[in-house]
């Protein structure tokens, strides 16, 4: 039933039993409203939505991280849907041009993600604020490449952080243990009183520890060569110092493949397009029709605003959204917030 084409192409790929398995849970979760249409139907359209990483959307966080592909999928669509909130001018520079605070890059996530933990925003908006001042402002472009580095490289930053650490206190870095979970939280560790992390760590001996942990750690990593690169001019680095190099870095975000250039972050032209269709639909509703003689516009026709249609939506997602409008007839604007 399912296309050869499909299989094939994420047969090569890793992760494709989550895939899989996300599949046929779906399935089952909602074979009701399937069976209308078809099973073929139903997997063609899972696995487009795959490939074309729209299948993170409104999804439960635990998806959202579960794989390379679902983080940047994530970082992709995330970019696409907020871009013109750092828009600096432009085109459409009425609603653009905007700085915010962790708290507001949180409700973005959310639209996305629901149940988004708002700690690994706080460590993006770190990276940026270097520790300091968590309600600062924050430019889109500043936040979305921390965010980029925090959230794909959640694991490698709890490794490289208990690296940090045991180089700062002078203990053997051979000892930290690579974590097994898919969490991405740092574990916090007591500094002795002698130490100071604004003296940093010497570059060339926490490269070393890094091509070791990159070596055996089975998940994501920033290529080992482009990190040595980034540090080969610094003799000493603070953990800080280090991830905001990781952010700036384009040779790491190209390597990554999620996001665009710094310089063409506000470039989007597929996107762009369908902006243009939506402002020429909005601008067609205010075109004035035919006027009495006496100007009076009180009595002109109301014309409806166009339906636009939302993006893929998980099955289930559509399925409870059913029900709860199947509940009640009644108002619903006091249940949304």
């Amino acid at each position: 039933l399912i296309s050869v084409s499909y299989c094939l192409l994420f047969a090569a790929q890793r992760h494709v039993l989550t895939y899989m398995e996300d599949a046929v849970s779906q399935l089952l979760e909602n074979r009701e409203d399937i069976s209308q249409y078809g099973i073929a139907r139903f997997f063609t359209e899972y696995f487009n939505s795959v490939r074309q990483g729209t299948h993170i959307l409104f999804r439960e966080f635990s998806f959202v991280q579960a794989t390379p592909h679902n983080r940047a999928s994530f970082l992709r669509t995330f970019w696409r849907c907020f871009r013109t909130v750092g828009k600096n001018g432009g085109k459409y520079s009425s609603i653009c041009c905007y700085l915010l605070t962790a708290q507001e890059y949180h409700c973005l996530l959310q639209l996305l993600c629901p149940d988004f933990p708002m700690e690994l925003t706080q460590k993006a908006a770190r990276i940026v604020l270097m520790d300091d001042a968590m309600d600062c402002l924050m430019s889109f472009s500043d936040f979305l490449f921390a965010f980029q580095i925090q959230f794909y490289y959640s694991e490698f930053l709890e490794s490289v952080a208990a690296i940090y650490q045991d180089l700062l206190a002078g203990k053997n870095p051979n000892t930290v243990i690579v974590p097994t979970s898919s969490s991405g939280q740092h574990r916090q560790r007591q500094l002795p009183n002698d130490c100071s992390p604004l003296d940093g760590v010497e570059a060339s001996l926490f490269y070393q520890c890094l091509e070791s942990l990159c070596d055996r750690s089975k998940y994501s990593c920033p290529p080992s060569a482009l990190v040595k690169e980034m540090l080969s001019s610094a003799q000493r680095l603070t953990f800080y110092g280090f991830l905001m190099a990781l952010a700036k870095d384009q040779g790491i975000n190209r390597a990554l493949g999620a996001l665009p250039d710094k310089g063409d972050l506000f470039l989007d032209p597929v996107m762009d397009q369908e902006l243009e269709k939506l402002v020429a639909q909005v601008s067609g509703l205010s075109v004035s029709g035919p006027t009495s003689s006496s100007g009076d516009t009180a009595n002109l026709p109301v014309r409806n605003s166009p339906r636009i249609n939302s993006p893929w939506k998980p099955l289930h997602h559509r399925r409870k959204m059913d029900a709860e409008s199947e509940g009640s007839n009644e108002e619903t604007d006091s249940s949304e917030n």
